[in-house]
């Protein structure tokens, strides 16, 4: 893997080769500046910020900048006048009193369970998932309630800014369809389990539906296939190595849940007489595609085998407090080079999908955890909701930074007449420590604006609060 962890997977699109000859990236990365001979080069759109957030190293933050945008890729990002001087564009999203940075990636969700938002709270995770989330599934979940909880939580994302997600689920083309619909871009894995659940009978129709659905939608531009095996304790170790030997040979990534609580890390090792870690690594699957969420217990050796591994941690910090599964090492992988995203996980366990909330409690926790406040700074959080987060999903280079060649994919906050949002002294700062969901006014992917000055163009708003009002009543009628 290349220091960004790109080229993982089987990728659609157009390739950087090709928009060189094209002769769209002849002005090279224009982070510092741009020819002053150039003039009136053609882009789709221009978008300013007073804040330019590109998340590079060494030049995180450029004041009075902007991103021109052609073909739904950057071609350049620098000062703002400089960028106004260079290109001619069809149009210009103005950046008074904004934020301009990456879009939002949270790397662990179940976008579909925003249906389950506040079934069952209060509850540590194997109660609350065998007793209450499962039993659940069985009785609602069909493929109109994961085509309605996949839409609501696309607004909730869209809403909030994040503009990359990874869902492990049901019904996966249903997923994927909304996903195409909605314009956000997702790493999608069918959730594979030996025992029955909506949509599959067990080990084998659920193997064979995620096969299949790989092969479907490899390719497409905004939609990454995966596998998606739940956790070491619903699935065999002997299926574990069959999921790993698949992956490889369709070039596509996994994600699992692993190392979540105390209680499987013991049931892990009494079965196998090695962690779950171990576990994974003796079935194959550790590996730069593994998307491996939560990872709370896991000793030292299982770190440096992770980054030896160059697997990608996802840190659900919200979900990990509520269900009271601890707190994950995240300053210790840091240390060791792991890359480390950020997730919600689904809203039945956080209870919403808001990545802000995730960057601000990722920065506290550990300060208090480990007693020392310089541990996981503010622009390390800021990392793991973009440029590393992109990465450990093996999207390093496509996503996460605001620079030449990279996708457009993008956001503004609005800091404008919002008193949380005054005074600012630094940008970095503010947007971990005090910015909120609701500052988040235009967002960008794949160089298609989905929404603007608040307003979301590819929902239907009304119509998709009915189907969740009527859902909600089914449930809710049947509850004692």
């Amino acid at each position: 893997m290349n220091e960004n962890g790109l080229g993982r997977y089987n990728r659609g699109g157009t390739s950087l080769l090709m928009l060189m000859v094209a002769g769209l990236l002849t002005l090279g990365p224009i982070c510092a500046s741009v020819s002053e001979d150039l003039s009136n080069i053609n882009a789709d759109v221009i978008v300013e910020g007073d804040w330019l957030v590109t998340m590079q190293p060494g030049q995180a933050v450029i004041g009075d900048g902007a991103v021109a945008v052609k073909n739904g890729l950057i071609v350049a990002a620098g000062p703002r006048q400089r960028i106004a001087t260079a290109f001619r564009a069809r149009r210009t999203i103005d950046g008074e009193g904004r934020v301009l940075l990456p879009g939002l990636v949270n790397a662990h969700t179940h976008a579909a369970m925003t249906l389950f938002r506040g079934f069952s709270d209060d509850k540590a995770l194997m109660d609350w998932l065998e007793n209450y989330i499962f039993p659940a599934e069985s009785a609602f979940v069909n493929d109109e309630f994961v085509r309605v909880g996949t839409t609501l939580a696309c607004w909730e994302m869209i809403r909030s800014g994040t503009t990359t997600f990874v869902d492990m689920y049901f019904y996966p083309d249903v997923i994927a369809e909304i996903v195409d619909q909605c314009g956000l871009r997702a790493v999608i894995a069918p959730a594979i389990m030996d025992h029955p659940f909506p949509g599959s009978n067990g080990w084998q129709e659920s193997f064979d539906i995620a096969v299949d659905f790989i092969k479907r939608w490899q390719g497409h531009e905004r939609i990454v296939p995966a596998f998606g095996p739940h956790a070491p304790y619903t699935v065999s170790a002997e299926h574990l190595r069959e999921v790993a030997v698949k992956a490889r040979e369709l070039h596509v990534p996994v994600t699992i849940h692993l190392a979540e609580t105390k209680d499987e890390f013991a049931k892990i090792q009494s079965k196998y007489k090695l962690t779950p870690v171990q576990l994974l690594d003796e079935q194959g699957l550790l590996g730069p595609n593994l998307i491996a969420a939560h990872v709370i217990w896991a000793d030292p050796a299982d770190i440096a085998l992770l980054a030896a591994r160059e697997v990608g941690v996802i840190h659900n910090p919200t979900s990990n407090l509520k269900l009271a599964s601890g707190i994950a090492p995240v300053p210790a992988m840091l240390d060791a080079g792991i890359a480390v995203g950020l997730g919600t996980d689904g809203a039945a366990s956080n209870n919403d999908l808001d990545l802000w909330e995730e960057i601000r409690l990722a920065a506290l926790i550990h300060k208090a955890h480990n007693s020392d406040p310089k541990v996981i700074p503010a622009l390390s959080a800021l990392r793991m909701a973009t440029s590393s987060g992109a990465k450990a999903i093996g999207l390093g280079d496509e996503i996460g930074v605001l620079s030449v060649g990279r996708k457009a994919d993008m956001i503004q906050l609005s800091l404008k007449n919002r008193p949380h949002a005054i005074p600012i002294f630094n940008i970095i700062s503010h947007l971990v420590y005090s910015a909120k969901s609701s500052d988040v006014v235009t967002v960008m992917v794949d160089g298609k604006v989905l929404m603007e000055n608040g307003q979301i163009a590819t929902i239907d708003e009304a119509m998709t609060l009915e189907n969740v009002r009527t859902i909600n009543h089914a449930i809710t009628k049947t509850l004692p």
